[in-house]
């Protein structure tokens, strides 16, 4: 953020720890013709649900909404970690939730976010990316609401959410186990087109996000999985219902039980 003050400080305003007047101050630059970009910590977004349902989504205002540091974040202790934003704004009308796997793709949904006439919120974790060149690459649209098969595979699938697909590949590509893997990209609206086929090909799907379980993505799959009918058994990883201490992030990912070796065990295992 300090470069785009430095590089455009009439397109940048510092509201200090406000995120309530964040979110708020954004819905009427949006409501007068502009699209504000409003970056908040994931977990701190949390004090400005009632203007991001109110002032944002009820008037179904073109604010991009930039959750930073969502999921584990590590030493800042249980205050940081975005643990819950896939979970409280999935049940939100109107928003559109993205989660990047890595920096070109975070690039790519901010342009698509830019050009959208709707609120998106894009979360993304603390940390390095993957080191996927995305400086001098052209911008490019995404399909809202569209995932991706990033794997082939015929026995397991494994469903992820943002850079737990990443996490996915690699685990997916040491089991000897046929393990398809698919990116979401979005979690809101979900993909139904895509879980329908995955529903017709496996009956062993395992979803994974770096989020709480109860309220989110995974859940929200095998909710809609289990309405189509048909005998699927769904397993989902992620944050149970506690609150994450202090930790390195590799620590808190193993602790949690969805980090690479977590879902390694969980794809040998299911039947």
């Amino acid at each position: 953020m300090s470069m785009l003050a430095k590089e455009m400080p009439k397109r940048f305003y510092d509201v200090g720890i406000e995120e309530e007047h964040a979110v708020t101050f954004s819905a009427g630059l949006a409501a007068g013709g502009l699209k504000p970009f409003c970056n908040i910590y994931s977990s701190f977004s949390q004090r400005a649900y009632d203007q991001i349902i109110h002032d944002v989504a009820l008037q179904n205002l073109p604010v991009v909404m930039c959750l930073d540091r969502a999921g584990i974040v590590g030493e800042d202790g249980a205050t940081h970690h975005g643990a819950f934003d896939l979970a409280y704004l999935g049940c939100v009308p109107n928003l559109t939730i993205a989660a990047p796997r890595n920096e070109w793709m975070l690039r790519q949904m901010m342009y698509t976010a830019s050009k959208a006439n709707h609120p998106t919120v894009i979360r993304y974790p603390r940390g390095i990316g993957e080191g996927v060149e995305w400086r001098d690459t052209a911008f490019t649209s995404i399909d809202e609401g569209r995932g991706e098969r990033l794997r082939e595979g015929d026995d397991v699938a494994v469903v992820a959410i943002g850079t737990m697909a990443n996490v996915a590949m690699r685990a997916a590509e040491r089991s000897q186990r046929s393990v398809a893997v698919y990116d979401l990209r979005y979690a809101k609206p979900l993909d139904t087109k895509m879980l329908d086929d995955i529903a017709s090909r496996f009956d062993k799907i395992i979803t994974i996000e770096d989020g709480v379980i109860r309220g989110g993505v995974g859940e929200s799959v095998a909710a809609y999985l289990a309405r189509q009918g048909g005998n699927i058994k769904v397993v989902n990883l992620g944050i149970d219902d506690y609150f994450v201490e202090h930790g390195k992030p590799s620590e808190l990912y193993a602790e949690c039980g969805y980090d690479e070796e977590a879902l390694l065990q969980t794809i040998n295992n299911i039947e």
